[in-house]
C-alpha cells in the first residue's frame, strides 16, 4: 500500500510539472492504429446491425486484450515495476491538462476577447463553436473530464495497477472515438460506449461525492438525487449535477451539436456560470483530489499502525 501510495503521488507530481505531452503522447498513437483497425473491420456494404455490433466486439477486443496482457508482462519484472507504473499513470491522468485547457478561456473572457474564448472552448467540448455557452461548456468540460481523466484512472490503478488502468484509458479513448449515435458507431461502437460506461460507474459516483463534500454539500447531494438521472448519460448526470450543486450554478440546458438543438435538462441550482466560475470549478478539482491523496494516505497509516 505504501508502494501504491508513493507511485501515485510521484505521478501527479509529475504531471503537474510537465503536463500533457505535446508531441509523441501514446494515446495519440493508439488513437491512429484505432483508425487502422476501424478501416479493416468496419464494414463496407450495408451491414446488419448485429453484424456491426460483432466487428466492433471484435474491434474492442483486438485493441485492448493484446496491450493490456503486454502491460501485466512487463510489471511482473520486479526491475520495472516502479518505474513503468509512475510513467504510465502519468500518461494516463490528465489534470494538469484540465488547467491548460481551461484557465485560457477564463482569461480570454476576462479580457473580453470573447472570440479566442469560443475558438478556446471549441477545441474541449464538441458542440457548435457558435451557439456555445462558453462558461458553461468549459466548466461542463472540467468536471466530467476530472472524473474521466482523474479520478478514474486514480481508481482503477488503486484496483488493479498498471493493467488495469492502462485498459481503462484505452477503453475511454475507444469512447471518445466510437462512442456516438450516429449511423456509422449507433451499433459498431455500442461495445465501446457500454464498456466505458461500465467502468467509469463507481469512479464517476466517487467523483460526485468528492464534489459534494468540497463544494456545497447541500446544493450538490439535492442536485444529484433529483436531476442525474433524467441526464442522457449515466456516468456525466451524477458528476455535473453534483459539480453544479456544489458550485451552487446551473449547467446543461439546451445545446446545439452538428446543427441540431438538444434540450438537455438543467443541473444544479443557482446562478448562471461566469467567467470566475470555471477557475472555481477547477479549485473543486484540485480540492478533492487532495481529499483523494489525504484519504490514501490516511488508509496507508492504519495498513502500517
Amino acid at each position: 500500500m505504501l508502494t501504491t501510495t508513493l507511485i501515485i503521488i510521484s505521478a501527479l507530481m509529475l504531471d503537474w510539472l510537465i503536463g500533457e505531452p505535446k508531441r509523441y503522447h501514446p494515446l495519440v498513437g493508439f488513437g491512429l492504429l484505432v483508425k487502422r483497425v476501424e478501416f479493416f473491420l468496419y464494414p463496407r456494404d450495408s451491414a446488419s446491425s448485429n453484424k456491426k455490433l460483432i466487428l466492433g466486439a471484435v474491434a474492442v477486443s483486438i485493441l485492448l486484450i493484446p496491450i493490456t496482457l503486454l502491460s501485466a508482462l512487463l510489471v511482473s519484472l520486479e526491475s520495472l515495476t516502479i518505474i513503468l507504473s509512475i510513467l504510465v499513470l502519468t500518461l494516463s491522468i490528465g489534470h494538469k491538462s484540465l488547467h491548460d485547457h481551461a484557465l485560457p478561456i477564463a482569461q480570454a473572457l476576462q479580457a473580453g476577447d470573447n472570440d479566442q474564448a469560443r475558438y478556446l472552448a471549441s477545441r474541449i467540448v464538441s458542440r457548435d463553436p457558435a451557439t456555445l455557452n462558453i462558461p458553461r461548456a468549459t466548466i461542463e468540460s472540467v468536471l466530467e473530464n476530472g472524473a474521466d481523466s482523474l479520478f478514474s484512472a486514480l481508481f482503477w490503478f488503486l484496483i488493479g495497477g498498471v493493467p488495469a488502468v492502462l485498459f481503462y484509458r484505452l477503453a475511454n479513448t475507444l469512447d471518445a472515438m466510437w462512442g456516438y449515435r450516429s449511423p456509422r458507431y449507433l451499433y459498431f461502437g455500442r461495445v465501446a460506449a457500454r464498456l466505458d460506461d461500465a467502468l467509469n460507474y463507481i469512479p464517476a459516483r466517487l467523483t460526485a461525492l468528492s464534489y459534494a463534500i468540497i463544494g456545497d454539500s447541500k446544493n450538490a447531494i439535492q442536485s444529484w438525487q433529483q436531476q442525474a438521472k433524467q441526464w442522457d448519460s449515466p456516468n456525466a448526470g451524477p458528476v455535473m449535477a453534483s459539480g453544479a450543486g456544489a458550485l451552487s450554478i446551473t449547467l446543461g440546458g439546451p445545446a446545439q451539436y452538428d446543427g441540431h438543438w438538444h434540450q438537455r435538462i438543467t443541473l444544479g441550482c443557482g446562478d448562471e456560470p461566469q467567467a470566475q466560475d470555471i477557475a472555481r470549478a477547477l479549485q473543486l478539482v484540485r480540492y478533492s483530489l487532495l481529499l483523494w491523496v489525504a484519504v490514501l494516505i490516511i488508509i496507508t497509516g492504519f495498513s502500517y499502525a
